[in-house]
């Protein structure tokens, strides 16, 4: 498992590809990673699409719970993350860690709504419990997640404490399974959440999953099967970013061409000048041809202006000019922003002053 790059690892809705993973990826993290993930109706999302991967390809997508035949040891345990401080998750996870000859070493929780009627302190709870976890276990990978989508759009209380667990694994590198970010976008990059997108992948108009399934009759990302609370497809994406997240985590730096961990963790997000009056000029810097999002989001964690949204962007130095407006070209007032560039392949975060 590796750990020699101190960087977040944020799996969402740009790690579904899995022919951007090498198989020998795959196999690694099978070789050393023992996950126990503990999930409701949900979470289970995620074992559906993993169990359609299994059923259609078999190797090198095949698991099971001992981990025998060279598949991944997998092990599931009911319950989930609660609701607002409930901390029942963690006892347990304590007690299975502290079991004699426990071989556990990824842990996994999910949500099932518990993050809809949150507050900012109970998702501290949240967090600050799994950071001990982090302490008391050090050669256990803990991984965090965001909860499922609720249909209250990018205004509701759902994305704001999302963006609260989102901003905590970025700034503290964390590795987070973006559970409602793959549910805001379709496999073409269209994004739904301020269409108020559910669980469902409903949104004011129509269903996007169903919507792109049909527009694309015989893809393996819409597969069949009985997807809990949702479609097919947002079985399958999830199914495939759990492989694409735990390859990351077994030491996989993403689908470059980069060699030196030095060169990976830093793509140099920086902004000049800062503090700033009217506006700023945002860098950064690609080390090789990828997708990008960059993202302004104001203290609370709700996002108020989108520079780039999913598009490709070649290798080299780029710039943008942020003019403290948000999507409506309204004046921000003035305060601290969070400036946050996102890759399939790493996360960075720059807080942005914003004067009178």
């Amino acid at each position: 498992m590796s750990d020699c790059i101190s960087q977040p690892i944020i799996t969402g809705h740009l790690c579904t590809s899995l022919e951007e993973v090498p198989d020998e990826w795959i196999i690694t993290a099978k070789e050393e990673l023992t996950i126990w993930y503990g999930h409701t109706s949900h979470g289970s999302q995620i074992t559906t699409g993993m169990q359609n991967l299994m059923s259609h390809y078999g190797f090198p997508y095949d698991y099971n719970y001992s981990g025998s035949g060279g598949a991944l040891s997998y092990q599931e345990v009911g319950g989930d993350l609660g609701h607002n401080g409930n901390l029942t998750w963690e006892t347990t996870t304590r007690n299975k860690l502290n079991e004699p000859g426990n071989d556990r070493n990824v842990v996994i929780w999910s949500w099932c709504g518990g993050v809809s009627d949150n507050t900012e302190d109970g998702i501290n709870i949240y967090l600050n419990a799994m950071n001990q976890l982090e302490i008391d276990f050090p050669e256990v990978k803990f991984v965090y997640m965001t909860g499922h989508l609720d249909g209250t759009g990018e205004e509701g209380n759902l994305h704001i404490r999302n963006n609260q667990i989102r901003n905590y694994c970025i700034a503290n590198n964390k590795t987070l399974f973006d559970f409602a970010d793959i549910e805001s976008y379709d496999p073409d990059g269209n994004y739904f959440l301020d269409l108020y997108a559910n669980d469902n992948c409903n949104y004011t108009g129509g269903n996007w999953a169903q919507e792109w399934c049909g527009a694309n009759p015989g893809s393996d990302l819409c597969w069949d099967c009985s997807c809990a609370h949702s479609q097919p497809l947002n079985c399958n994406l999830k199914g495939r970013a759990f492989w694409w997240m735990i390859s990351r985590i077994a030491g996989w730096t993403g689908p470059t061409n980069i060699e030196s961990h030095d060169d990976l963790h830093l793509m140099k997000l920086n902004n000049y000048p800062n503090p700033f009056k009217d506006k700023t000029t945002i860098s950064f810097s690609l080390p090789g041809k990828t997708k990008v999002i960059l993202d302004i989001f104001n203290i609370r964690g709700v996002k108020i202006k989108s520079l780039v949204s999913n598009k490709w962007l070649i290798l080299g130095p780029h710039t943008i000019i942020w003019d403290a407006t948000d999507e409506n070209r309204v004046r921000v007032p003035a305060g601290t922003y969070y400036c946050t560039l996102k890759t399939p392949e790493q996360t960075e975060t720059k807080p942005i002053i914003l004067l009178h």
